[in-house]
């Protein structure tokens, strides 16, 4: 008798002592419902590389959409999606820099918030820029980077494996292996090399790891001796038009690298577009239901 009395009071005290944590569960949930945008991230802003477009771009957000109370906090993009998937795991709020295409959007339910001002721009594109004079030294290679072109899907393929643990160059050659109808149409009719070097610089984006390392899978399998460099995006452009990094993959126009290309205007070979409809501008995750514009971040 004593024992089930014990154990309906333990019972008892368990059922109370849950309804209790559900209650201050809930009551911290409706107050953080209370809580304007600002507050539940600390007037924070989650960025990238300082000096890029993209950080230039939000910094004039700021003060277009009046968010003088907000703070923009510069890293990377590694330190950024270190950032988001703390948040994402335990579903904080969390506001962030962000592109596309990129893994992130992939893994994650994320949303970016509409920009009415259009300070990010309408969608970006990606673009092939040489040295000038790769035209007349390495032909083979200027058609192949002329003619490469491919979509969102090819790219999130490459970053997904890596993502997942995949090294870069199984990775790339993987995707190479599994689209050779795509490839033969880069290099179709163009003859093979035999060891000449050529050298390809991109920012250390993952976007641009799969763009670069799959170039390299494609130009070793035409005879090439490939260097790849990941390089800050400054040093990037300034290898190309200096002639000490033949060509990248990864110039995004017309907003992201305006300043570069402005810049180095009449040093660089534009081989054109490479991949079309990426994006840029500020992202949550889709859980934060009532945030879908830059305007609802103000109080």
């Amino acid at each position: 008798m004593f024992k089930e009395i014990t154990g309906l009071s333990l019972a008892t005290l368990l059922a109370v002592g849950l309804a209790a944590c559900g209650s201050s569960a809930a009551k911290e949930n409706d107050a953080q419902k209370g809580q304007t945008v600002g507050d539940q991230v600390d007037y924070t802003i989650v960025g990238t590389d300082p000096g890029s477009g993209l950080m230039q771009a939000t910094e004039k957000a700021l003060e277009e959409y009046d968010l003088s109370d907000w703070e923009l906090v510069s890293g990377s993009g590694a330190s950024m999606t270190a950032a988001l998937k703390r948040a994402y795991d335990k579903e904080e709020p969390i506001v962030f820099t962000a592109w596309s295409p990129h893994w992130k959007f992939i893994k994650y339910d994320l949303k970016f918030l509409d920009d009415p001002n259009l300070l990010y721009g309408d969608a970006e594109e990606i673009h092939t820029l040489a040295r000038k004079g790769l035209k007349e030294d390495k032909p083979e290679a200027y058609t192949i980077l002329e003619r490469f072109h491919w979509d969102t899907e090819d790219m999130g393929e490459i970053m997904v494996a890596i993502e997942d643990g995949e090294d870069p160059e199984m990775a790339a050659q993987a995707w190479v292996d599994d689209n050779k109808e795509k490839v033969a149409e880069w290099t179709k009719d163009v003859p093979k090399v035999k060891g000449d070097k050529i050298k390809l610089a991109y920012a250390p984006w993952d976007s641009e790891i799969a763009s670069h390392y799959m170039m390299r899978q494609v130009l070793e399998g035409m005879g090439y001796d490939v260097t790849i460099s990941s390089v800050e995006p400054g040093p990037m452009f300034a290898g190309v038009a200096d002639g000490s990094a033949d060509a990248t993959l990864a110039a995004w126009l017309p907003i992201t690298h305006k300043n570069y290309i402005e810049k180095y205007e009449g040093d660089l070979d534009d081989l054109g577009v490479n991949m079309e409809g990426v994006r840029q501008g500020l992202a949550v995750p889709t859980y934060m239901e009532d945030v879908n514009s830059i305007e609802d971040l103000k109080d």
